[in-house]
């Protein structure tokens, strides 16, 4: 797949994604979301991907925000436009993706920047990473659903802080409430993505993607468990589940085909 912002490629059924616009501190314009939407439903739609691992080009920037001079006129109505098709096209593309994805934050991850990698269902920062949400400096709040993940994942209390204030965090403070599942050294944070994917990798792709799906419904949906209950036992259908059942009472590996 060949793009002018992003640098994407699939090894060992895991699709690795680098927005690739370092100078601009990987800012995200219209031009690499529009990339990025076409990139996440490449990774939904193709078998060979188990997992996507999302990042930053060089060691500066995850994403250090949106591309302000784009939307610095904007009315109203544009402004509600711009984020309302964002959402759907990418940062909820994301959350919904059947297949995982990990954010491997490799420095500033702010504004727009920590909006992506909450929209991803992990996060992996490098211990020099620093994260926050600074839109109301600009006048603005976040519009890619930052208001609103920042919270599940922190609680409202310290969402409310951490945007109204406009601060940042380190990767450690990042850990301890909850915003990253783990902290690693620089050259660490590919390894770490991809031990997790890893693991995912050996487990049944359809019970990954029920999963995945349940738990988004557990915050995203007015009832998780019918969600939960209903894709319990659409499982009950598939090859894999017969697969598995019978590899633990064999005392084997068990090899999953998606089916």
């Amino acid at each position: 797949m060949a793009y002018q912002n992003l640098i994407s490629e699939i090894k060992e059924n895991i699709l690795y994604v680098t927005i690739n616009r370092e100078k601009a501190l990987n800012a995200l314009n219209k031009a690499t979301l529009t990339e990025l939407a076409d990139v996440i439903a490449y990774a939904d739609k193709t078998a060979e991907v188990r997992g996507v691992i999302l990042t930053g080009a060089g060691e500066k920037a995850f994403v250090a925000g949106a591309d302000i001079k784009e939307f610095a006129d904007y009315t109203g109505e544009q402004g509600e436009g711009l984020a309302r098709e964002g959402q759907i096209n990418v940062f909820d593309a994301i959350e919904n993706s059947t297949k995982p994805f990990i954010a491997a934050i490799n420095g500033f991850a702010l504004g727009g920047g920590l909006e992506l990698a909450m929209a991803c269902h992990m996060r992996v920062a490098s211990e020099t990473a620093k994260l926050g949400l600074p839109e109301v400096t600009l006048g603005l709040i976040p519009g890619y659903g930052g208001t609103q993940r920042l919270t599940q994942l922190v609680g409202k209390g310290k969402a409310i802080e951490l945007i109204t204030t406009a601060g940042m965090v380190t990767a450690s403070e990042a850990l301890k409430i909850g915003l990253v599942n783990h902290t690693v050294a620089q050259a660490d944070l590919m390894v770490k993505a991809e031990e997790i994917l890893n693991l995912i990798k050996q487990r049944a792709p359809l019970a990954v993607a029920a999963a995945i799906k349940s738990i988004n419904a557990s915050v995203n949906e007015g009832n998780g468990f019918e969600i939960e209950i209903a894709e319990f036992g659409k499982c009950f259908e598939t090859k894999d589940f017969k697969e598995g059942v019978s590899a633990f009472i064999d005392k084997r590996k068990a090899f999953f085909k998606g089916n």
